[in-house]
């Protein structure tokens, strides 16, 4: 396979090309993010040997403490801190918020998959959609496919590289409206998904390195989410339209494996399957219906008695703490409805098959968990992560860098970043507990950072060969061209990249600091460091 389209064999190689192939080339240096949280756990160990014995120590800035209280680096390599590594070893582990909250929501979606409705819901969205819509139907279901995102990578795009030859545009331009809604409006949906407790839990415990008390919900940036679906499917379809395919031009079949050109149409639902989406509607009715029994009356079982019912946000805090049992049910119950009717899942078993089937999947997820949990909790014990945040805060505030235009350069270096350690939760494993305290101290809450943060990690997905799904769409790609190469996807993808961080930042400054709206149900925007 050849790495590069003739296009781009030809071309010169420019100074941004050059600086993709050296980000592809950095990215192939590192390791596999399991041997890589593994060597960070390993080398906190000795940094904190180091600054222990070096005596490094800042004043604690915290006004709930006494005045010229210190905090010091404590070293973890000597025999104390080898008995607080093995005794905590497992504890560390099993203790991880992200852990637990993605078992959880994945054992309902992998009902939801198996039974089908995921791949039906999003077939119903693209193939039903008028013709001059089909665009903006493929990105906006791309954007909420990402609810379970290895179902849109694995069946939306492909499927959308076929309707669009079916339509006779160029499948390869379908396949990047599909790629660009799933992978680069990751951080946007209508719904929440797996990654919304995942991103949530690894935010509580950065923030819990100054306050041990704080809550970070699943619920968090869900406002800013909503909103940013829209944005996202905008942006996406004008790209698609009014740059990607121009670009790419009239489609040249003879480059395509004739089996796939000769297999392009797809078949629209059939009777038993739209009344799965029926069943499935009804069952949905139902659950917020029970919801809304269970938190709207002031005395409703998930309110919180002990507050002000006039309160409503502050008094649902059970029903937030709940959300993750909540996607549990959705999918599990409309994913059996849907299967039932359908034909797809007649009993318990295959109800089983399906929560078994998705746990499969996590195997090198719980893994990868593992070692991230052991750097973590390393990262808390030597008190280098707040060590480095108080350094940070000082910084920033040294050159006067404390009012939003942070978050510029915040979520810069975030997209920076993603483009050599694709993993959305890996990156913010190691760099939650660095930047999250630190703009703590300055002033902003771990909800709004975790937005900003979701921004430079989405926005450059499409263009990381880091990325764990670019090989795959970069073989789906070549089944409709034989000359496609890496080089050919990035630049085919980099338009939305670009747009998608303009528009998004944008978004960004003019909801939280412009309209001063609030990025999800009961989540500040600043925070002030408990007196």
């Amino acid at each position: 396979m050849s790495s590069q389209s003739p296009a781009s064999e030809q071309a010169p190689r420019n100074l941004f090309t050059r600086f993709l192939d050296t980000v592809e080339w950095l990215g192939n240096l590192l390791p596999h993010p399991v041997t890589l949280f593994a060597l960070l756990a390993t080398a906190m160990v000795f940094v904190s040997g180091i600054f222990g014995w070096m005596g490094v120590a800042v004043e604690d800035p915290r006004p709930n403490v006494p005045d010229g209280t210190m905090i010091e680096a404590v070293s973890l390599l000597n025999a104390e801190g080898l008995r607080m590594i093995l005794g905590n070893l497992v504890s560390n582990f099993v203790n991880f918020a992200p852990l637990g909250v993605v078992l959880v929501a994945m054992l309902g979606v992998g009902v939801a998959e198996k039974s089908g409705l995921l791949s039906a819901m999003v077939r119903g969205i693209v193939m039903n959609a008028p013709k001059h819509l089909v665009t903006v139907a493929v990105v906006f279901a791309g954007v909420i496919s990402n609810t379970a995102s290895e179902m849109g990578y694995v069946v939306l795009v492909p499927l959308a590289g076929a309707i669009f030859l079916a339509l006779g545009r160029h499948p390869l331009a379908g396949m990047a409206a599909a790629f660009a809604g799933v992978s680069g409006g990751y951080s946007a949906n209508l719904l929440l998904g797996t990654i919304d407790p995942l991103l949530a839990g690894i935010t509580q415990e950065a923030a819990r390195l100054i306050d041990p008390t704080y809550e970070v919900f699943a619920t968090a940036n869900w406002w800013f989410m909503i909103v940013s679906t829209f944005l996202i499917t905008a942006i996406g379809s004008l790209v698609t339209i009014f740059i990607v395919e121009p670009k790419l031009g009239r489609y040249d079949s003879s480059r395509a494996d004739p089996a796939v050109v000769k297999d392009s149409k797809m078949e629209p639902l059939d009777g038993r399957e739209k009344k799965g989406l029926i069943a499935a509607f009804i069952a949905l009715l139902a659950l917020l219906g029970l919801i809304a029994v269970l938190v709207i009356p002031d005395s409703g079982v998930l309110r919180d008695p002990a507050v002000d019912s006039s309160n409503f946000l502050a008094s649902s805090r059970p029903f937030f703490r709940s959300v993750v049992a909540w996607i549990f049910v959705f999918f599990l119950v409309t994913g059996f409805a849907y299967g039932r009717i359908a034909g797809t899942m007649k009993n318990d078993r295959d109800i089983i098959d399906g929560m078994a089937s998705a746990i499969s999947t996590l195997g090198l997820y719980v893994v990868l968990v593992f070692f991230a949990a052991q750097f973590v909790a390393f990262f808390g014990w030597s008190n280098l992560g707040l060590i480095t945040a108080v350094t940070g805060a000082d910084f920033l505030q040294s050159i006067g860098l404390t009012g939003p235009l942070v978050f510029l350069f915040f979520i810069i270096m975030c997209g920076i970043v993603n483009l050599s350690l694709g993993s959305a939760s890996a990156q913010w494993a190691v760099t939650a507990p660095i930047f999250v305290p630190m703009l703590m101290f300055i002033g902003y809450s771990p909800e709004v950072i975790q937005a900003a943060y979701r921004i430079g990690d989405s926005t450059t997905n499409i263009i990381t060969p880091m990325m764990s799904y670019f090989g795959l769409i970069l073989a789906w790609a070549t089944r409709y061209d034989k000359n496609f190469g890496i080089g050919t996807l990035i630049a085919t993808m980099l338009p939305y990249s670009i747009c998608y961080f303009i528009g998004w930042t944008l978004l960004f400054f003019l909801w939280v600091f412009g309209l001063g709206m609030p990025v999800g149900p009961g989540s500040p925007t600043y925070y002030t460091v408990p007196g």
